[in-house]
């Protein structure tokens, strides 16, 4: 085997006529760009010294000529003019851009979810220190997802972390990517990153925060391209342009800059494209509709669910926002276990409330009672007192709503949702309520605690029919409530029926409007309304005490209401025997609190119930209506 030995002369030989060939290209243009120079130069001479006679000759036609040709161009360019103003205003994308140091919001103000804020710093930390994470070969995140319900603080925190890494952050609400015109969002998503790219190159990084992506994300199926037009096939809107146009500007390919692409032309190597550093941060309720090629690694490579706070998290909200407002000394623990449910935005919502109820009576600091307030006008609506309900109407109210409050009270240990208030008061569109409050953040519910709402469901018809004896419509949403928790009850089987038909007809997104599924669920229906009445039976006494105490009152609390039942099973006779009597519809209002409630509280008017008007019955009401069109009796010779 012979080996050649290839000297450093042969190694060059191919180099210097690769960079020959490239200095050929560019003296060349440069030469032809000179020739062109040098003819135009001559023939702009010649027209000088030998165009005179002509323009003496036909001057005039030449001018009238330059003029028609001046304003056709004119013409054209104006159009040209408002085509491109008129795209470049409505192809702008309506973004928020906050720059570094511009906000003061940052990881100190965000409250109640320890993890999701653990997760936020590693996206700061990767942000800070892009360069030395290249380094080391790997690639920041480019997407993150927000995943919530609303008021749990997505857009708070994406705000927090472009606060914290100290870069650019642009805020657009995705609707306004859509155009009245097709192309439009194309546009503006492209201007959108565009500007993004420009910052990120000069700050480092850039964060986008994209609200409601749901809006122009939604998943392509179906309809296909025409999914989402508007009229005439998309022509004015519509269209899953925008979503294209961010799923390439999320995972684009390399793109140059004009200073790489001259010298390309020139025929020199660029240096391989450089990807900025863009996070595109989004936010949506529901993610189950998003397209998937926006949720594949790449684009939203992470997904973080925001949820409701725990009860750590409600009380380190409720002591931040406490320490910004004047306040007597509270029981935070009873707050954060009053507000189960509540998102940040609402707790910051119902002390805000309290502040405007205390400043409104004359206080300079809150105290418990403008919190519960707040949060009675938050969970129940505005408060606005019936001035014109009569005795029956609302001696009806009252037993119905305290058929509910009886059976909530005795069913407590079976819900872990305790008896909390009951009103009288019209707050919102209900004209009277009965409230309960969790105990505790419960993730599963066992057979007893739907069984024992549906009785609570049913409670308010049962007290009608056994004291009032009639029926009235109040049970407009409770009757509806039982029936949704029965068919969930059978449609998890809890009545020993593995194979539930109810659960194949919801699996299938069908209503459950066949005989056998409606036996079923009538029969679960009637067992539990068969209970709550023995149930209000066994506690009668309670229920007339309670009821004829609220007509006055207009409301009771746990405490009260505790106290009331206490003392109506001390004086309950030994035998079994009832103590007190439904009084009637139209009997007086008279309290049966047996001297042990406290005054009620006089922070809101009261309007007592009128009695009901008299209206005339039978034969004579029809004779004093029609007493007014008696004809007089016929005269004598008069025709008939």
């Amino acid at each position: 085997m012979s080996v050649r030995v290839v000297k450093n002369d042969e190694k060059r030989e191919p180099e210097l006529a690769q960079i020959e060939e490239q200095l050929q290209g560019f003296f060349g243009k440069v030469v032809g760009a000179w020739k062109f120079f040098l003819v135009s130069a001559v023939v702009i001479v010649l027209a000088v010294l030998f165009g005179g006679k002509i323009l003496t000759d036909y001057g005039q036609y030449l001018l009238y000529g330059a003029y028609m040709l001046f304003q056709l161009l004119f013409a054209i360019l104006f159009m040209i003019v408002q085509f491109v103003a008129l795209f470049w205003f409505l192809g702008r994308p309506r973004t928020y851009w906050i720059m570094p140091g511009e906000t003061g919001v940052g990881f100190k103000d965000y409250k109640g979810n320890p993890e999701v804020l653990e997760v936020a710093r590693r996206i700061v930390t990767l942000l800070r220190g892009v360069k030395e994470f290249n380094q080391m070969g790997g690639d920041i995140t480019r997407g993150v997802l927000l995943i919530g319900p609303p008021g749990t603080g997505k857009s708070y925190l994406a705000q927090c972390i472009s606060t914290e890494a100290g870069v650019p952050f642009g805020y657009l609400s995705a609707p306004s990517i859509q155009g009245m015109f097709m192309g439009m969002d194309v546009m503006r998503v492209w201007g959108l990153f565009n500007k993004a790219n420009k910052l990120a190159k000069k700050y480092g990084a850039c964060i986008l925060f994209l609200d409601e992506i749901d809006a122009i994300g939604r998943a392509r199926g179906g309809g296909g391209g025409m999914m989402g037009m508007g009229a005439m096939g998309g022509m004015f809107g519509g269209g899953t342009g925008g979503l294209n146009e961010l799923l390439n500007q999320m995972d684009p390919l390399p793109k140059y800059t004009w200073k790489a692409k001259l010298l390309r032309r020139l025929g020199f190597k660029v240096a391989k494209s450089k990807r900025q550093a863009v996070l595109t941060m989004a936010a949506t309720n529901i993610a189950e509709v998003l397209d998937q090629a926006l949720l594949r690694p790449g684009r939203f490579d992470r997904k973080i669910v925001v949820d409701y706070p725990d009860f750590d998290g409600r009380k380190e909200i409720i002591e931040y926002y406490l320490a910004k407002v004047a306040h007597e000394e509270l029981d935070l623990d009873q707050f954060g276990n009053d507000t189960i449910g509540y998102s940040p935005v609402a707790i910051k919502h119902v002390i805000n409330e309290a502040v405007i109820n205390a400043h409104f009576n004359g206080r300079t600091k809150i105290t418990y009672l403008d919190l519960q307030r707040a949060m009675e006008v938050h969970e129940w609506g505005l408060r606005q007192p019936l001035k014109s309900q009569t005795i029956e109407e609302r001696r009806v109210l009252a037993y119905h709503e305290v058929g509910h409050t009886i059976a909530q009270f005795y069913l407590a240990s079976l819900t872990d949702e305790p008896f909390h208030k009951v009103t009288l008061i019209r707050h919102g569109r209900a004209e009277g309520l009965s409230a309960i409050r969790p105990t505790h953040e419960r993730h599963i519910h066992l057979k007893d605690y739907y069984l024992a709402h549906i009785q609570i469901s049913l409670a308010s018809r049962a007290a009608e029919e056994l004291f009032c004896e009639t029926a009235s419509n109040g049970v407009g949403s409770d009757f509806p409530q039982a029936l949704s928790l029965a068919a969930y009850y059978l449609a998890e089987g809890m009545n020993g029926q593995l194979a539930s038909n109810m659960m194949m007809m919801m699996m299938n997104g069908q209503l459950p409007n066949d005989p056998v599924t409606k036996r079923e669920v009538d029969k679960v229906l009637r067992d539990q309304y068969r209970e709550v009445k023995n149930l209000l039976i066994e506690h009668h006494d309670e229920v007339v005490a309670v009821a004829e105490t609220l007509l006055e009152r207009l409301e009771m609390d746990a405490q009260e209401l505790e106290m009331l039942i206490r003392e109506v099973q001390r004086r309950r006779p030994a035998d079994g025997t009832h103590m007190l009597r439904f009084p009637g519809l139209g009997a007086p209002v008279k309290a049966l609190d047996f001297g042990v409630l406290p005054p009620p509280r006089d922070d809101f008017p009261r309007y007592p119930a009128k009695p009901k008007p008299q209206i005339p019955s039978g034969l004579a009401a029809f004779k004093e209506r029609t007493s007014a069109y008696e004809l007089p009796p016929p005269q004598e010779g008069s025709p008939n």
